[in-house]
Parts: C-alpha cells; sequence; structure tokens
C-alpha cells in the first residue's frame, strides 16, 4: 500500500533530479560560451546527433543543480528536518557524489532521449509523450544507483508521478513566459 509518506519520500530523494532538468532551462541566457552542442553540431544519417539544444551549459549547471540540491538535502539531514523521509544517509561527500550523479544522469536521459527523438523525426521542443516526461528521472535514478539503490517502492513512484508532474511543471513555465511550448 502507498500512502503520502511513501510519496513524499520518493519526491524528496528525487529532488536533484528535478532541479538538474530544470538548469538548462533555467540558466539559458547564462555564459554564452557554453551554449554549444553537446554533438559539435554533427550529424548521423543526415540527422543531428542529439540537436543544438543539448548543451555544454545545460550539462555543467545540471551537474551543478543536482548538486547543491543534495548539498541542500544534506544540511536538511544533519538539522534533522525531512530525515524521517529520507533513504539516503546525506554525508557531505555521499552527497556531493549522489548530487553530481544524478546531475548528470538528468541530462544524460535527457541527451539519449534526443537522439531517439531526432531518428523518430520529432522536431526539438515538440512533444515525445511519453519518453519527454520520464528520460531524465530513468538517468537520474540509473546513475544514482552507481553509490546507492534507491527502494523500488520510491522508484515505482517516481516513475508515476513524474509524467503528470512534468506535464503540470512545463504548462506552468510556459504560461510564466519561461519556456516557449507548453510540453
Amino acid at each position: 500500500m502507498i500512502n503520502f509518506t511513501d510519496i513524499l519520500t520518493a519526491a524528496y530523494y528525487t529532488v536533484p533530479i528535478y532541479l538538474a532538468n530544470m538548469a538548462p532551462v533555467i540558466t539559458k541566457k547564462l555564459l554564452p560560451s557554453l551554449a554549444k552542442p553537446m554533438d559539435f553540431g554533427k550529424t548521423w544519417k543526415g540527422k543531428p546527433i542529439l540537436g543544438s539544444h543539448k548543451t555544454f551549459r545545460g550539462l555543467i549547471f545540471g551537474i551543478i543543480f543536482g548538486t547543491l540540491a543534495a548539498l541542500a538535502q544534506c544540511m536538511l539531514y544533519k538539522n534533522g528536518i525531512f530525515r524521517s523521509v529520507s533513504v539516503f544517509d546525506y554525508t557531505l561527500y555521499s552527497s556531493i557524489l549522489l548530487g553530481a550523479l544524478m546531475g548528470f544522469g538528468a541530462i544524460f536521459g535527457d541527451a539519449l532521449k534526443s537522439f531517439f527523438k531526432r531518428r523518430a523525426n520529432v522536431k526539438p521542443g515538440k512533444p515525445w509523450i511519453p519518453f519527454d516526461e520520464i528520460d531524465f528521472i530513468v538517468g537520474g535514478l540509473l546513475f544514482s544507483m552507481i553509490i546507492f539503490f534507491p527502494p523500488v517502492k520510491c522508484m515505482i513512484i517516481t516513475l508515476v508521478v513524474s509524467p503528470l508532474g512534468h506535464i503540470i511543471v512545463n504548462h506552468i513555465a510556459f504560461y510564466l513566459k519561461i519556456r516557449k511550448e507548453k510540453w
């Protein structure tokens, strides 16, 4: 049986993944010199490998945001805040590593989805349901498993709830004029 605490636990554990996923949008006007495509503008079989929207800036800030989120969780954990819903023992070094892995994983998952999205002839920014809603979560969870295997219930809740949350957040960002598309 899943209860509210289980949902809160899953949400809390994945905060670094969500913040890392939002980093490219939040930082899109910072450091223009890092706005270079991760695929260096190369193509494969006549199509972009990832596309111009997957930049080194997004990758770097995704890792930074994930790491900072995990460090904030570490501070909260040390002060007894959210300790009851934490599934991870947030020490300083483990938090830095977990946050960096989750941040990298979120961006990697999104980039990998973009590779397949280009192969499927879906234009950048156009919806590709359900992959747009779970790519970053799957990537973040998989890379977090390098140092910590989260409870299966936590992963299942995250994979079920995330698509709805992702759609809601993107719609809010669209209406706040942060994003150009609702998806």
